[in-house]
């Protein structure tokens, strides 16, 4: 990767009403990139100054008076696209030094386009797994340590691991086009990420690989309380025919210590019998609960 003022990635990040994180987001990106990048925002709403403050900044971006959520304006930025790669990160992101550089050495190792990366997220709250580091660096902009950050992400241990998945993560356009970009019956956005990997796993792709030197803090789940969630479990199963945890702990093996063999993910989408029962069953269960529910 060469430090050049010609953008290298597009990175996508949806905003709602979340101007003071963004406004740390792309900070982050600008400071801590080394090498230029495309940013695009879309806007959604926007009452808090954000649309004021993305035209002042000279950002590509696109607006809506309403919430969008994820997947619709995931595919609107899609059309100001100017790289051969996609990069989705979340408002509530800061990106740290070199998180480009690690992602790029691993796009130079492969052979074609057929995979997908996924930064490692340090993580105040969440449940410690092989794909996130828990410390807390604060879950506010207020409260954030940003200079503790600085001086000690790289020396917090963690490996690579399979299954990526969750932004941020990195995509070549070409891929992004030949699955149609993220599903938008799963608005506003909840198991939108899985099933753009299950989308990608139907096109042949099969090298998913988490990035640990690629480390992103996020401030966790500053939009997702705010809205009106869809039962994005249920829909990946009913799309899929099996659970969104099957197809990623059996198939892609979420979290799991990184191979350097492709063996690490199954080959196709078979499952033994006892899966398929239970996948089938659960879609019944909620078939009948449904039912039950318009009756009464």
């Amino acid at each position: 990767m060469m430090d050049s003022p010609v953008p290298c990635f597009s990175i996508l990040i949806p905003s709602w009403n979340n101007l003071e994180f963004l406004k740390l987001c792309v900070e982050s990106i600008e400071k801590n990139s080394a090498t230029a990048h495309q940013i695009l925002v879309f806007v959604n709403e926007g009452t808090d100054g954000t649309l004021e403050w993305v035209k002042q900044k000279g950002l590509d971006y696109k607006y809506s008076p309403t919430n969008l959520g994820i997947c619709f304006t995931l595919n609107a930025l899609r059309s100001l696209v100017k790289t051969d790669y996609i990069v989705y990160v979340n408002d509530d992101m800061y990106v740290l030094p070199d998180w480009d550089v690690a992602l790029w050495r691993e796009i130079s190792l492969r052979p074609d386009t057929n995979w997908f990366f996924s930064s490692t997220c340090i993580q105040p709250h969440s449940w410690p797994n092989l794909s996130v580091i828990l410390k807390d660096y604060g879950d506010s902009v207020d409260s954030f340590q940003e200079q503790r950050l600085l001086s000690e992400y790289k020396n917090l241990p963690a490996k690579d691991w399979s299954g990526a998945t969750p932004p941020p993560n990195i995509v070549t356009t070409e891929l992004w086009d030949m699955v149609g970009g993220y599903s938008v019956e799963f608005s506003p956005g909840m198991y939108s990420d899985p099933d753009f990997s299950a989308k990608l796993w139907l096109a042949g792709v099969r090298f998913f690989k988490g990035v640990s030197d690629s480390r992103i803090y996020h401030f966790e789940t500053k939009s997702t309380t705010r809205i009106r969630k869809n039962m994005g479990n249920v829909q990946f199963l009913f799309k899929w025919g099996i659970t969104s945890s099957t197809f990623r702990k059996k198939m892609m093996h979420k979290g799991d210590a990184w191979s350097v063999s492709e063996d690490n993910v199954t080959e196709c989408l078979s499952h033994p019998f006892w899966i398929k029962f239970r996948c089938r069953f659960k879609a019944l269960v909620y078939l009948f609960t449904k039912w039950n529910q318009n009756l009464l």
